[in-house]
């Protein structure tokens, strides 16, 4: 992996942790599911995702709100998906 690449993930990671124990906790699943195989465009929107407050971040993430961005909202259905249980808990 390029190091640039490298610590851009490093930094995407860090923002990842939140506040909010919940929000923490499907981030850490998720860097353990797709840390891996996260390419350019998750990065950008799992960046713009990141970049939102915690509750109206858990807002989307839980679905109480949607966003009408379709390179959040496949992101946002990928983390919804993957972890339905916890986000929905």
């Amino acid at each position: 992996m390029p190091e640039d690449r490298h610590i851009r993930l490093g930094r995407l990671r860090w923002q990842c942790r939140r506040a909010l124990l919940e929000l923490d906790l499907l981030f850490e699943r998720f860097w353990q599911q797709y840390g891996d195989t996260i390419d350019l465009q998750d990065e950008v929107a799992l960046g713009q995702l990141l970049a939102l407050d915690d509750y109206d971040l858990w807002a989307l993430v839980s679905g109480t709100e949607k966003s009408d961005d379709p390179q959040l909202i496949q992101m946002i259905e990928r983390i919804r998906n993957e972890f339905a249980p916890l986000a929905h808990a």
